[in-house]
């Protein structure tokens, strides 16, 4: 069965989509023109700012660690030591989250339920939008590896037949009965033509209640940065194609009830 239609109850928790490229030294110096064109989508923004270094190197046996840290902190405020990661991120109204740093963007939404279908304010509308913005600013030819992933967390009937009849998973019930497993999880990486594939499902436990979590990743490296769209959209593919393999017919109708 395709999909192709949003659904009222979709399994998907959040989808993350990022690229990384070569460490780009005049990032802080592009970062305002970035924000002018992306502000009408993304209002809110902040700086953030880390601090690295190496504690067996500045602590001797007579320290604190207030003390060093406190002494730290200050000299990094005068510029004098530290090594300092920036990154920016800004927030959109639907609480679409972009980070940018020197060498990778990522935009993750816990909102988006489609790839595509959502006219105007998809998520592919969303990436489309920013790279383009990203790529007019600073010009980059190339992009080293290009990430879509999508988490979705689904019901998990704890009854052996039930649950086949749900899911095609990889799992060894044949061995193991689902009724006996405490913990479960599952990681596979495989090469789909250009790109790449990571299969995940594990069992997790929220609020006493146990849940499968589908996690696909599908990645591609060393792209021409005026590919990145139809690579992304292969990346989709990938993963739509996995995601209608691994899920049976109840899943569906789970999927189109409403929400009480």
């Amino acid at each position: 069965m395709a999909i192709d239609k949003i659904f009222p109850n979709p399994t998907v928790i959040k989808v993350i989509f990022q690229i990384r490229f070569p460490n780009l030294f005049f990032i802080q110096d592009r970062i305002g023109t970035l924000q002018s064109k992306i502000m009408e989508r993304f209002p809110d923004s902040e700086l953030l700012i880390k601090t690295q270094f190496t504690v067996g190197e500045i602590i001797g046996p007579e320290d604190k660690f207030e003390n060093v840290f406190r002494t730290h902190r200050d000299k990094f405020m005068e510029g004098q030591s530290a090594s300092a990661i920036k990154s920016w991120r800004f927030k959109s109204e639907n609480n679409v989250i972009l980070n940018i740093s020197s060498d990778s963007l990522d935009l993750s939404s816990e909102t988006h339920k489609s790839y595509d279908k959502e006219s105007g304010n998809s998520f592919r509308d969303i990436i489309e939008f920013t790279i383009n913005n990203f790529l007019d600013v600073t010009n980059i030819p190339i992009i080293l590896r290009i990430g879509l992933r999508y988490i979705d967390k689904c019901p998990f009937p704890e009854d052996s037949k039930i649950f086949k009849s749900y899911y095609n998973s990889v799992f060894p019930f044949s061995r193991f009965k689902i009724e006996d497993t405490k913990d479960m999880n599952f990681r596979i990486i495989v090469k789909r033509k250009e790109t790449f594939l990571r299969y995940m499902e594990r069992k997790v436990v929220i609020d006493d209640k146990p849940y499968l979590i589908l996690d696909y990743d599908s990645y591609a490296e060393k792209i021409k940065s005026n590919n990145y769209l139809k690579i992304t959209d292969n990346l989709h593919e990938n993963i739509a194609n996995e995601y209608e393999k691994t899920i049976k017919e109840p899943i569906y109708e789970i999927m189109n009830k409403k929400e009480e």
